[in-house]
């Protein structure tokens, strides 16, 4: 059996094709393919509140691609979730229509709290002690999804309007931010040694220049060296001598001030990286689906 899961994002677009395999009794995952198209709908969607005709084009056509692939590989069920941009644009749900009727693609556009419980699903701490106290952190290009777990119980979730093309955009708004940092005070207050979970495309990054060995938590030190070390190169330079993409090499500055932020705040001295996402989430909704 195949799964695939269709994230559509504030910066980029993804699909993972993951085959399903099933094992005395316990059903896991396998990536098989995974493509990142970076559309950038924020742009549009958080200074304009809709979806250009450009940016629709490139949509569809990605959907299209995507939709053909998943034949090819024949794919026996898929979830396709749309977060953050495509919550704000006025013309959301026309677009999601528009996908159905030429792409064959059900797409759902999603809430931040349900954004919070798939990017949750995606076991990001199965490597991880379980009796210890985490706070979840997922960066995306639009909102900041933050959830607190204690001895493996949820305790608090939140999702914030504080995202990355948002901050390049000059969307986010002063308010937000001290919004986030009450909610994290009030609910990390009674937690000695929180430690973080960090998941999203540019802590997985950040996590790769931090050149930590065998899954070891990178501390907050190791962040903020990081973030001067990154800030200390115009962005031309990020792109063609560190030889970060382009479009990762303007989101990862304001990705790691949200980081930075959440940690200190949370007075979390290290946060463990396992480089899964929303689409790993997302694959793992289907496995439980289909039990």
């Amino acid at each position: 059996m195949r799964y695939a899961a269709i994230d559509i994002g504030s910066n980029a677009v993804r699909l993972l094709i993951a085959d399903i395999i099933e094992n005395n009794g316990s059903v896991s995952f396998k990536k098989n393919t995974l493509i990142r198209v970076p559309l950038r709908l924020g742009d549009d969607a958080f200074i304009q509140q809709h979806i250009s005709d450009k940016k629709k084009s490139d949509l569809l056509k990605s959907m299209q691609a995507f939709r053909n692939l998943m034949d090819v590989y024949k794919v026996t069920d898929y979830l396709a979730y749309a977060t953050s941009a495509m919550r704000e644009a006025k013309n959301g749900e026309e677009v999601a229509a528009q996908i159905k009727e030429e792409a064959g693609i059900d797409l759902e556009i999603i809430h931040g709290s349900k954004e919070a419980k798939v990017i949750y699903a995606s076991h990001a701490d199965q490597n991880i002690d379980k009796s210890k106290n985490y706070l979840y952190v997922d960066v995306g290009g639009g909102s900041t999804e933050l959830s607190l777990f204690s001895s493996g119980q949820i305790m608090a979730s939140k999702s914030f309007n504080i995202g990355t093309i948002r901050i390049l955009d000059n969307q986010d708004s002063e308010e937000t931010w001290n919004e986030m940092k009450d909610f994290i005070r009030e609910h990390t207050r009674g937690f000695k040694q929180l430690s973080g979970i960090g998941t999203g495309g540019n802590i997985n990054k950040l996590y790769r220049l931090s050149e930590e060995e065998n899954d070891a938590p990178m501390s907050f030190v190791k962040l903020k060296s990081l973030y001067t070390y990154l800030t200390s190169f115009s962005l031309k330079d990020r792109i063609n001598v560190l030889g970060l993409n382009q479009d990762r090499a303007d989101v990862i500055i304001p990705a790691c001030e949200i980081y930075l932020t959440v940690m200190k705040n949370a007075g979390i001295k290290s946060i463990y990286v396992p480089r899964v996402g929303m689409v790993d989430g997302i694959i793992q909704l289907l496995i439980e689906k289909n039990l």
